[in-house]
């Protein structure tokens, strides 16, 4: 089995003082992708020795924001970092690495799309970063990939508790959910927290840090694992880990992991 594990970790140094160390002791996943590393190269080495992990990281040109890692126990054998966008705001947003993985060479990404606000330019480049996202995927779509993170969509009403509040709001916008029908529909990407994780509603992802939200499972379906067409038969469970108690969190994110038979 080959277990691959995503979280937005909200700042990795806030992640490991709250306890993620002990999660990934527990979980051992051979392959961690994570997003909002908020921090340098040094500082993601500090908490993934390289003597354990090969790792790839793209942090963001705004210092304390974004970021995106992979940490690989498995050889890699490439990594490509961003796509090519020239845009400030989407820099720490896109890493990829070639796994040398059982049952051959397996490309991960580890994405972080833009969370944006309705009536405000980041809606806009949202939606511009989608479209460069949309031709990778395509580009990626005939190889053995997974790509996966924070994508800042909630796809059906199952993926989040408040859908009827949330019909005009970011992350739940009919043009933004449609970007993910255009991979599903049209280039034949699956959804494994989805395929896997039953037909909902749930299992949720993100929960906000304020009033009752973790403790009333109020929360949305945003974090992915995405596998092209030749890949995802060999996704056999997904696993949304959950911490017991809202005291228990080490993000404001819950683990996905996903294991593959390949």
């Amino acid at each position: 089995m080959l277990t691959v594990a995503t979280v937005n970790v909200n700042g990795i140094r806030a992640a490991f003082r709250r306890g993620m160390g002990a999660w990934l002791d527990e979980r051992k996943p051979d392959v961690l992708l994570l997003q909002e590393v908020r921090g340098s190269d040094e500082v993601l080495a500090d908490h993934l020795s390289p003597d354990d992990w090969h790792l790839a990281h793209e942090a963001s040109t705004t210092k304390g924001r974004a970021g995106v890692a992979i940490a690989s126990r498995l050889p890699v054998s490439a990594v490509r970092v961003g796509l090519g966008t020239g845009v400030d705001g989407d820099a720490g947003r896109w890493v990829e690495a070639d796994v040398e993985a059982p049952g051959g060479t397996l490309t991960v990404v580890s994405a972080y799309l833009h969370s944006a606000t309705v009536g405000t330019p980041s809606l806009d480049e949202k939606y511009a970063y989608l479209e460069h996202v949309t031709a990778r995927l395509a580009a990626l779509r005939d190889t053995a990939a997974v790509v996966a993170g924070d994508l800042n969509i909630a796809h059906r009403e199952v993926d989040l508790k408040n859908w009827k509040g949330n019909l005009k709001a970011a992350g739940f916008l009919p043009q933004e959910r449609a970007y993910l029908d255009r991979w599903f529909d049209g280039l034949g990407w699956r959804d494994l927290g989805r395929d896997l994780g039953g037909p909902g509603p749930g299992p949720y992802t993100w929960w906000s840090w304020r009033g009752k939200a973790y403790d009333n499972d109020a929360g949305w379906r945003i974090d992915y694992q995405l596998a092209t067409p030749s890949l995802a038969p060999a996704a056999v469970r997904a696993v949304v880990d959950r911490a017991p108690t809202y005291a228990e969190r080490f993000s404001d994110h819950a683990p996905l992991v996903v294991e593959y038979d390949r």
